[in-house]
Order: structure tokens, then C-alpha cells, then sequence
């Protein structure tokens, strides 16, 4: 084949390949070194070096990727800093031109009272005036952090430095027999105080860098364990989620202008009008214990003349509203609006009847306060209303309200571990039997008949926890909402796992059974809302929001399904139409949701630690009540006399319902 006395050529590779390429680059190299032709490389060598250098220059890549992956990121937040300290400066400047206004007033003021006070008086008047003017922020501050509290909001500061340094000439006029202007000029600085300073402190406080939401902030001071506020996420291995949050984005809750306790009823017609004087009169029952003897007469006094001390939700507007729908027909705040099937947004004008009638509350009172010890995340009320049972950390406590007087629970019930909080405690309808669920895999079936309350059963998940629980009207089985988005029913006769709904790409978080145990209703950390099939197996609705699910409710005697959200709004939903109702009158997450069983009312309550009570289903407000923290759970009596409510402060509340 080849010609006598001469040695076969080595394969060349073909011109111009990396190989090619390579085996030049070494030839030239080894003619440089004198190194023989005999050492030119073969193809297993070329692709071994060709491999090496592919593997080196994808090193470099995936390098190169996560410096311009990190630059993005701090190039986003330097953005997100200008937008805030630009929000911040904005923010300054209004404050500074509302300042420049009241001290123009105060001048005003001050000019047409001095010439009635003598000579001395005025001279008194004018140096206490220039004392005022002199006064800094710094130096306010600086007798404030003597006392080791942090420096107060620069709005705060400039206006409690002229309020205190213009309190020496109220004092002269007082001297002076000059009474009722000096009550009307005290009167002023008091409400210009408050009403900027709240103002403003809420600005500061919103654009201070860090406080954006959707970003975990710092615990309450009652947040239970050293940890922050959870997601409301699936737990790991060993769970231990705060309650006081169940998912909450920032646990800073936002106080409302209701006066503790207190409970306003506003009047059938206009959404937003002022509630009456028979509302406040009721109200009156709510009175907060530490309020001291002249807040007590001042608002007994304005229920007495039937005015408001503070008009009902003079806060609440409803965020990329027009101007238009802020307002209803009385001029007064809107809270309910109705949201038609193309998105339109109208106030709802309430009819006559909105807050009359049989089954519709006029009002509610406290009458119990069971002091659990821990947070209560989970409460109950037996069907025959002696027995309220609250959840909190590793134990069910069990509560006879059927005598009055001061309160200790008649039993304790450990489930769980002990440093895991209970969810959600479920009574079968014979009050024989209590399931209770948590931050564990395992649910916990408890015998209440025998005379020492035990575990006769314990059904296991694969699930870590587990964060609501129902029962079927017919007491056979129980549905479990887990951690992984997974729906599991459960036999309760046999105690065994019989099926799973599959659907929510996140945690389910609520859940409620329609009257006839036909249809399921499950909220998740997904932003859905879904509706089951129970014979059938299988999904039939799905609505998407743009929020976190943390609570719902099915009406007992019609089509309507209510739903609490993760950004304050509660939403009515027509379960086979596509219009809906919106209300707004919490200020923050609303935490857990209860239709009364005759299905004209239910109540929310929130992060905010607000109670409402609302017409079903266009959202009339009831009543209302402000606890002293974040209001995460509550129940109704099958008789719809009693609520109960599990709060952050460690306490449930039992209210009677006045009809």
C-alpha cells in the first residue's frame, strides 16, 4: 500500500479545526525548542487539551455571570434607596411648608390676642414666643435620649417643642380673665399637634429605609420565641413558625382612629355615614378599663348627645381609587365597594334595612377573658356554648363560661410538641370529640367524654404542619390543610388517610365546607382560592388574587364566600357570578373569618387588632372592637349569641351579641 522503505504520514487533521490549530501551535513550539517533529500531538492529546480549555473558559463564564448578577443586584438597590430618601426629601418639604402654615396661623393668633393683656403680660408673651423660635430639634432630642428612648420623627419633635414653649402665654391669658380665647387658642395647638404629627410620623415612618413592604420587620414585643415573624410557609423538619404573624409580610401594625374597646354602629343608607347615637350609647358597654375617668365621661357625653368623639374610618381610602369613589353620597369615607364583572368599582349604597331585622346584631359586649398564657392561635365554642377551648403553644385549654366571674381553665389538654403552637382546634357536633392540628405532622384526636380528656387517636401526615382543619356536617371526616399545599382527608371512623386534593403551589392556609358536604373551599399562600368537588374528587373553581390567602368563610344559607387577605381587604365572592364585594376597614392582614350561622353576619379579624362585623354580603359594618393586639383567630356559637376571639396577648375574649 505504501512505497517500499518509507514510513506511513501521521493523519493530519483537517485545515483550519481546533485541532488543527493546536497541533500548529505545538508544532511550532517544539521546532522552537529543537524539539523533534516525533512529539506532535494525537487526537486523544488535542481533544484532552481542547476539553481543558472548554472547562476553563465555562469557569470563567459562570465567574462572569455571578459579578454581573451581584452588580444588578446592588445597581436595584441603590434605585429602591434613591426612590425612598427622593420619597423622603418629598416628604420633608411638605412638612416643612405644613410648619411654615401653623406657625403663620399661631402669629396671627397670637397678634389679635396680645393687645388685649398689659404691657408686662405682652412683654411676658413675646419673650415666651422668641423662646419657642429658639428651640431645636437636637436639643428635644437630646433630653429625650437622656432618658435612653430612641429620638422622636423630626415632624414630632418641631411641633411638641412649640406646643410645650406656648404653653407660658396660654398660662398669661389665663392670668389675664382672658378664658375662652385662651381655651380656643389651647384647643388648636392640641389638634394641629395630633392630626400633623400622626400625619407626618406615618410618612417618615413608611419611607424609612428597610420599611418597604413585603420585607420581614422586627417582632412585636409579644411575638413568642427569639426568631423573626414566619412566612406562614411550609415548616421544616423540626417547625416552629410564630403565630403572631401566620405569614404576615410586616408585623408592624398600623393603629386605627377607634378608641379602645369602643364600638360604633353606623345607621342603614349611605356606605361611610356617622354612626348614631343609639350606636355609641352601645358602644359604651366597651369601654376600655384603663381609660381614665374623663375619657370614660367624654365618651359618654358624646354617645349622651348621639355625636362620634372620632368619625368612623376617617382613615380608610382604598389605594388606586379615583377620587370620585373615595367618597360616598354623604361625603363621608366609602369601605364597601362593588366590583363588577369588567373591574368596576362603585361604592355600595346600603339599603334601609342594611342593620335591622331579625338576626342582625346591634352590638356586642365583653363579658370574659381567659387569660391562656401563651398566644392563642386557635379557638372554639362547644355547641352548647359552656366550653371554650384555645389553642397556643403545645396544649389545648379547656374554659366553662357558663358562670361569671374571673376565669381558670378546667382542664389542659398537651398535644403536640411542647414548643410548637396549635393552628386550629375543630369540635365534632356531639362535643365528644376535639381534633386539634399544628406545627406537626401529626393531628391529635381527643375523647372529651371520659371524665380525663385523652388521645384515643393520632393521624400522621407526610405534611410538617399543618394549618387549618374542617369537619364534614356528617362528623365522618376530616380535612386537613398542610404545609405543602396538600389537602388531605381523612376517615375519622377508621382513622385512616382516604384521599388528597393536589392544587395549591404553596401552603393552604383555610378552609370551609358548604352546609350539604358537597363542596370544599380552600385558600392558599399561592394567591388562589378553590373550590372541590367532594364526590367527586376533582377541582371546579379557581379564583386568582394578587394576595396571600389567610382566612375564608363559607354563608351557611347562600351563594356567598368570603375571603381575608394578606393586604387587609375582605372580599365577597358570588360563588357562581362574577361580581363581588370589597371591603375596606382593615388596616392590615385579616387573620381569621367566621359567617354566624344564620348567615345575615360575619366577623374578621386582623393584624391590626381589630373585630368587624359585617352585613353579608355587600359589607355593612356592624359593629367593631379593638383589642390591645393582633386578633389571630375566631369562633361563633351555633346559637350566634357568643364570639370568641384568640389574640397576641396571650388571652381570648368572649363577647355576648346584643340583638
Amino acid at each position: 500500500m505504501f512505497p517500499q522503505n518509507r514510513a506511513p504520514a501521521p493523519l493530519q487533521p483537517p485545515p483550519g479545526s481546533s485541532a488543527s490549530v493546536v497541533a500548529a501551535a505545538a508544532a511550532a513550539a517544539a521546532a522552537a525548542s529543537g524539539t523533534p517533529q516525533s512529539l506532535k500531538l494525537t487526537y486523544p492529546e488535542t481533544l484532552d487539551r481542547i476539553k481543558e480549555e472548554f472547562q476553563f473558559l465555562q469557569t470563567q463564564y459562570h465567574s462572569l455571570k455571578l459579578e454581573c448578577e451581584k452588580l444588578a443586584t446592588e445597581k436595584t438597590e441603590i434605585q429602591r434607596h434613591y426612590v425612598m430618601y427622593y420619597e423622603m426629601s418629598y416628604g420633608l418639604n411638605i412638612e416643612m411648608h405644613k410648619q411654615t402654615e401653623i406657625a403663620k396661623r399661631l402669629n396671627v393668633i397670637c397678634a389679635q390676642l396680645i393687645p388685649f393683656l398689659s404691657q408686662e403680660h405682652q412683654q411676658q408673651v413675646v419673650q415666651a414666643m422668641e423662646r419657642a423660635k429658639q428651640v431645636t430639634m437636637g436639643e428635644l432630642n437630646a433630653s429625650i435620649g437622656v432618658r435612653g428612648l430612641p429620638p422622636l420623627p423630626h415632624s414630632v419633635c418641631t411641633l411638641y417643642s412649640h406646643l410645650l414653649n406656648f404653653l407660658p402665654f396660654l398660662f398669661l391669658f389665663i392670668e389675664a380673665n382672658i378664658i375662652w380665647p385662651t381655651l380656643i387658642i389651647y384647643f388648636f395647638l392640641l389638634l394641629c399637634f395630633a392630626n400633623t404629627s400622626f400625619l407626618l410620623f406615618q410618612r417618615e415612618k413608611s419611607s424609612t429605609p428597610g420599611m418597604k413592604p413585603g420585607t420581614p420587620m422586627s417582632q412585636e414585643s409579644n411575638t413568642p420565641g427569639p426568631s423573626g415573624p414566619p412566612q406562614f410557609r411550609p415548616v421544616p423538619a423540626k417547625p416552629g413558625v410564630d403565630p403572631l404573624a401566620l405569614g404576615l409580610r410586616n408585623p408592624l401594625a398600623v393603629q386605627g382612629a377607634y378608641p379602645p374597646g369602643a364600638f360604633g354602629l353606623p345607621p342603614p343608607g349611605v356606605n361611610g355615614d356617622l354612626p348614631g347615637a343609639a350606636g355609641y350609647g352601645a358602644g359604651l358597654h366597651l369601654v376600655a378599663p384603663q381609660m381614665n375617668g374623663a375619657a370614660a365621661a367624654a365618651a359618654a357625653a358624646a354617645a349622651g348627645y348621639g355625636r362620634s368623639p372620632v368619625s368612623p374610618h376617617p382613615h380608610m381610602r382604598v389605594p388606586g381609587l379615583p377620587a370620585s369613589l373615595q367618597s360616598a353620597a354623604s361625603g363621608k369615607p366609602a369601605y364597601s365597594f362593588h366590583v363588577s364583572a369588567d373591574g368596576q368599582m362603585q361604592p355600595v349604597p346600603f339599603p334601609p334595612d342594611a342593620l335591622l331585622g331579625p338576626g342582625i346584631p346591634r352590638h356586642a359586649r365583653q363579658i370574659h377573658t381567659l387569660n391562656h398564657g401563651e398566644v392563642v392561635c386557635a379557638v372554639t365554642i362547644s355547641t352548647s356554648t359552656r366550653h371554650v377551648y384555645t389553642g397556643g403553644k403545645g396544649c389545648v385549654k379547656v374554659w366553662d363560661i357558663s358562670q361569671p366571674g374571673s376565669k381558670s381553665p378546667m382542664a389542659q389538654l398537651d398535644c403536640l410538641n411542647r414548643d410548637n403552637y396549635i393552628r386550629s382546634c375543630k369540635l365534632l357536633s356531639d362535643g365528644r370529640t376535639l381534633i386539634v392540628g399544628g406545627e406537626a405532622s401529626t393531628l391529635s384526636i381527643w375523647d372529651l367524654a371520659t371524665p380525663t380528656p385523652r388521645i384515643k387517636a393520632e393521624l400522621t401526615s407526610s405534611a410538617p404542619a399543618c394549618y387549618a382543619l374542617a369537619i364534614s356536617p356528617d362528623n365522618k371526616v376530616c380535612f386537613s390543610c398542610c404545609s405543602d399545599g396538600n389537602i388531605v382527608v381523612w376517615d375519622l371512623h377508621n382513622q385512616t388517610l382516604v384521599r388528597q386534593f393536589q392544587g395549591h403551589t404553596d401552603g393552604a392556609s383555610c378552609i370551609d365546607i358548604s352546609n350539604d358536604g358537597t363542596k370544599l373551599w380552600t385558600g392558599g399562600l399561592d394567591n388562589t382560592v378553590r373550590c372541590w368537588d367532594l364526590r367527586e374528587g376533582r377541582q371546579l373553581q379557581q379564583h386568582d388574587f394578587t394576595s396571600q390567602i389567610f382566612s375564608l368563610g363559607y354563608c351557611p344559607t347562600g351563594e356567598w364566600l368570603a375571603v381575608g387577605m394578606e393586604s387587609s381587604n375582605v372580599e365577597v365572592l358570588h360563588v357562581s357570578k362574577p361580581d363581588k364585594y370589597q371591603l375596606h376597614l382593615h388596616e392590615s392582614c385579616v387573620l381569621s373569618l367566621k359567617f354566624a350561622y344564620c348567615g345575615k353576619w360575619f366577623v374578621s379579624t386582623g393584624k391590626d387588632n381589630l373585630l368587624n362585623a359585617w352585613r353579608t354580603p355587600y359589607g355593612s359594618s356592624i359593629f367593631q372592637s379593638k383589642e390591645s393586639s393582633s386578633v389571630l383567630s375566631c369562633d361563633i356559637s351555633p346559637d350566634d349569641q357568643f364570639i370568641v376571639t384568640g389574640s397576641g396577648d396571650k388571652k381570648a375574649t368572649v363577647y355576648e351579641v346584643i340583638y
